[in-house]
């Protein structure tokens, strides 16, 4: 029964982190539909579609961190460049009470987790007002990403601590 106590404790404390967003915003937003119009001709083959997620933090006052959250979607048909879409969309978060110790895996995993739908939604309408289904991207891992991302600088580099 304590087991289920100190489960309870847990959900709780995580589900209220002291953190607060301070600000929303895109950074960079680029959209080239290099093809058109043949890439909107009728008849055509369905793209291929490979999207790469990049997730940075920085420090940039006291307490305050911003995350980018990279996106760039490239959509072929056979040879040709059907879209290319590249976002990165910022954020600004403050974390008060909690220990510094805890703001870099909080910052990389909760913070880009609580932003992604934010920039899905601006790939979708990019995608769309481009002349293409909306591109809908599927949720991210981001705890693993952070993890991976994590493991690289062990071969040489030292993670960058803010």
């Amino acid at each position: 029964m304590s087991d289920q106590m100190s489960n309870g404790a847990e959900q709780q404390q995580a589900s209220s982190l002291p953190m607060h967003v301070l600000a929303q915003y895109v950074k960079d937003l680029s959209f080239e539909n290099p093809n058109a119009p043949q890439s909107l001709l009728p008849n055509q083959p369905q793209p291929q579609v490979n999207i790469g997620v990049d997730v940075q933090g920085q420090k940039v006052g006291d307490d305050i961190y911003e995350l980018t959250l990279n996106l760039r979607c490239e959509a072929r048909q056979g040879e040709s460049v059907a879209f290319l879409v590249e976002l990165a969309y910022g954020a600004l978060f403050q974390f008060p009470g909690l220990p510094e110790e805890h703001h870099r895996p909080v910052l990389m995993i909760e913070g880009a987790r609580m932003i992604f739908p934010f920039a899905r939604a601006i790939v979708s309408s990019a995608t769309r007002e481009g002349g293409f289904p909306p591109l809908m991207i599927n949720p991210i891992d981001f705890a693993e990403l952070y993890h991976r991302q994590s493991a690289q600088p062990a071969q040489g580099e030292q993670q960058p601590p803010f």
